[in-house]
């Protein structure tokens, strides 16, 4: 059966026009209307993005024909609902996965994996500790992890959520790791260095990512660090001569590596190396989730403000939308009215009026 071309995707999706495509099922409910029938509520995706969709009316005879994770052919009208993209579907039907190319529907990274890869390996190569520098060859060298490693995405959504994710956030991190360790030279570079390349390993068993991103049964039951753990165990006991002490600091590197216990980590980070991973890697993840929405959030009216990011737990600035850069040139800042600027031909404070007493004593933070 051959393949249909997929020309229409999420990404070139514009208001009040009408949309002939396939995409996959993410997310599905059968709800109820007010009048008791039944309508669909979809989250679609392709590998630009995820769209919402519903629809409301014909659903009964349609309902058990697809589920979570297949492919379905739609036609719809774009719309904007709460300043968002949604799709209201006319008709839909089930594709099956001969008719569909994989590579239109599972986002992937933009960077080159194998120039990653060449970097991961120069960089195992280039640790001092030979107890430390076996252990990583034995574990990436091992074919099936390697090539897992360099499919796999950090993450199901919140940060790196594409093929190629896991490995785009490692050398990030390795680059990372390497710049501010030129400030800090007393801390031990191997040992940082193996911290990065090994805290997330277990997210090549954690997760499905096939067809779509979800959580495999051992991911939900034990989660990436236990997973990682196993691996760490595997390959210990093929080098025999490896200190104890040694081995202990890397599962402490991988246990800690979330920093908090409320973050699931069992460990706080006990030392500086450890400390140093944990927050680069939660530098990395939330530059790169802020990087996604900004760049992945439809915004059809042109706002200044994305969606509440529940991760982040914030809603983010579209500072291309805010700010002129080319307006320094003019002595102007943000659009909007600057801290003691001009109002109506009055200083700021006196036209807006002077600010709370007790704003001096508000927390930088929490105020």
């Amino acid at each position: 059966m051959p393949e249909p071309v997929k020309t229409e995707f999420i990404a070139d999706l514009k208001p009040d026009t009408t949309v002939t495509s396939v995409f996959l099922v993410l997310a599905k409910e059968v709800k109820r209307k007010k009048d008791d029938e039944p309508y669909l509520d979809l989250t679609l995706g392709d590998r630009t993005g995820q769209v919402k969709a519903v629809m409301w009316d014909g659903v009964a005879a349609l309902q058990s024909s697809f589920e979570r994770d297949d492919f379905i052919k739609i036609r719809a009208q774009v719309n904007v609902y709460r300043d968002k993209l949604q799709l209201k579907l006319e008709r839909l039907r089930k594709l099956e996965e001969a008719e569909v190319n994989l590579a239109d529907f599972l986002p992937t990274t933009k960077a080159d994996v194998a120039a990653m890869w060449i970097e991961l390996e120069q960089r195992i190569a280039r640790i001092g500790n030979p107890h430390l520098r076996a252990l990583l060859e034995a574990i990436f060298g091992d074919p099936d992890i390697a090539a897992r490693f360099r499919r796999a995405p950090a993450a199901k959504a919140l940060h790196h959520a594409f093929l190629g994710g896991l490995l785009e956030h490692v050398t990030s991190l390795c680059r990372l790791a390497e710049a501010v360790m030129r400030n800090y030279p007393w801390v031990n570079a191997d040992l940082v260095i193996t911290g990065v390349l090994l805290h997330d390993l277990g997210k090549i068993d954690e997760l499905n990512y096939e067809r779509s991103f979800s959580y495999s049964t051992p991911g939900q039951l034990l989660g990436h660090m236990i997973l990682v753990l196993r691996i760490l165990h595997d390959r210990l006991r093929a080098l025999p001569d490896f200190p104890p002490s040694l081995a202990a600091l890397v599962e402490h590197l991988i246990i800690s590596h979330h920093g908090k216990y409320e973050f699931g980590s069992p460990k706080l980070p006990m030392f500086p190396e450890a400390l140093l991973l944990h927050q680069l890697d939660d530098m990395d993840s939330k530059m790169q989730a802020m990087k996604s929405q900004l760049e992945d959030e439809p915004n059809p009216s042109g706002g200044e403000w994305t969606g509440y990011n529940r991760s982040l737990d914030r809603t983010l600035l579209r500072l291309s939308e805010y700010w002129n850069p080319d307006e320094r040139s003019a002595g102007l800042g943000p659009r909007g009215p600057q801290p003691g600027a001009s109002i109506s031909g009055t200083r700021g404070e006196a036209a807006l009026g002077p600010a709370p007493k007790n704003d001096a004593t508000k927390s930088a933070t929490h105020g």
